[in-house]
């Protein structure tokens, strides 16, 4: 195993981001994600890249779209309103089959909001806040260790799907310390390469091909609904072999906990102490949130009395899909703080308490 540093989110996730072979990076600044367009100011022409600031997140994705058409390796970050003003822009991405990598550091909402972490972003990445019919990859890492290893990763699932893949950490990640293993450094694929490895890219023809174009404009209804058919099973397939997820102390588990990111370490306090206390408490944590780890919910048996949503956000949105995992074998309960307020594993283990009726 490679030697550890002490690093601070955000740093750690522009490292990873270079070491994958990054060379682009668009964006704007924003709390609680700053420190990543810092680094890459500072680095990322070191290794030959290129990094912009631009006037505003709208121009951010839009150059990162340029960038992705011909073939670069493309980062964007930006924090939740930020990824909002994004959303038009990734459908627009989507529906031309760019690979995008953005990192979404999680803060509170709606509007602009607080600059305190939050998961208050689900339904946004999860379901696509843009326009049609697509879908994004979204991993939730835990750790910044987790964190770094994902942003590596997502640009190989990027290219292979040619999708945008949005990191969804949270503030409290973003803005945290701990030790971590950077991935080692790779040479991204440049120049004259492009044209074989990204034979979608704009390149130029240089009368070794056909011509072709990036469209995004159907204006026979007939020609768009086969175009989406034939790009959409790439999205099945994804939902069958993406599914990803975490088990802590399960088996015999009585009630199931159902939560991700920072949170679930959170959580995993609370499951401690509260089988010190005789309550068989597991969970379930989602290492992406699409597709969502539906599978894990299949080996559930009989001695589970409760499954409880655990997250930062109001009405449970996590918990919307918990629901859908479980057919309503369970019940389903949550327990939550939300507008960047936190859990702490003690008002975890109360709450529970109360829903179970434990005095």
């Amino acid at each position: 195993m490679s030697e550890k540093h002490l690093k601070k989110g955000n740093e750690a996730f522009a490292i990873a981001a270079i070491n994958a072979g990054c060379r682009y990076y668009f964006g704007y600044p924003i709390t609680p994600q700053n420190e990543v367009p810092e680094y890459m100011s500072r680095e990322l022409a070191k290794v030959g890249g290129s990094f912009i600031q631009a006037e505003s997140e709208l121009g951010a994705i839009n150059m990162a779209y340029g960038a992705a058409a011909a073939g670069g390796r493309v980062l964007l970050s930006s924090s939740s309103p930020g990824i909002a003003l994004m959303q038009e822009s990734i459908s627009l991405i989507a529906s031309v089959e760019l690979p995008v990598v953005i990192i979404n550091v999680m803060r509170g909402g709606p509007g602009i909001g607080s600059i305190q972490p939050s998961q208050a972003d689900y339904e946004q990445v999860t379901r696509g806040g843009g326009n049609g019919d697509y879908r994004t990859i979204v991993f939730a890492p835990s750790s910044i260790q987790e964190t770094a290893d994902m942003i590596y990763k997502a640009f190989d699932i990027a290219e292979e799907y040619r999708n945008p893949v949005i990191i969804c950490a949270d503030g409290m990640l973003g803005q945290m310390m701990e030790p971590v293993s950077l991935p080692p450094a790779r040479e991204p694929v440049m120049g004259d390469a492009i044209r074989e490895a990204k034979p979608y890219a704009l390149t130029g023809h240089r009368w070794e091909r056909e011509r072709h174009a990036i469209n995004s404009v159907w204006l026979q209804q007939d020609l768009l609904e086969e175009y989406i058919d034939s790009y959409w099973p790439k999205f099945e397939k994804a939902e069958r072999e993406l599914q990803d997820w975490e088990e802590f102390m399960l088996d015999d588990a009585e009630i199931v906990f159902v939560s991700y990111g920072s949170t679930a370490r959170i959580t995993k306090d609370a499951i401690q102490t509260l089988r010190k206390e005789g309550i068989k408490a597991g969970l379930i944590r989602p290492k992406l949130i699409w597709p969502f780890p539906f599978k894990a919910f299949e080996k559930l048996g009989d001695n589970v009395k409760n499954v409880v949503s655990v997250e930062l956000s109001k009405a449970g949105q996590l918990m919307q899909d918990v629901k859908m995992a479980v057919e309503g074998k369970y019940p389903v309960s949550l327990i939550n703080r939300y507008g960047g307020m936190l859990l702490s594993p003690d008002e975890i283990v109360e709450r529970t308490k109360k829903l179970l009726e434990v005095k």
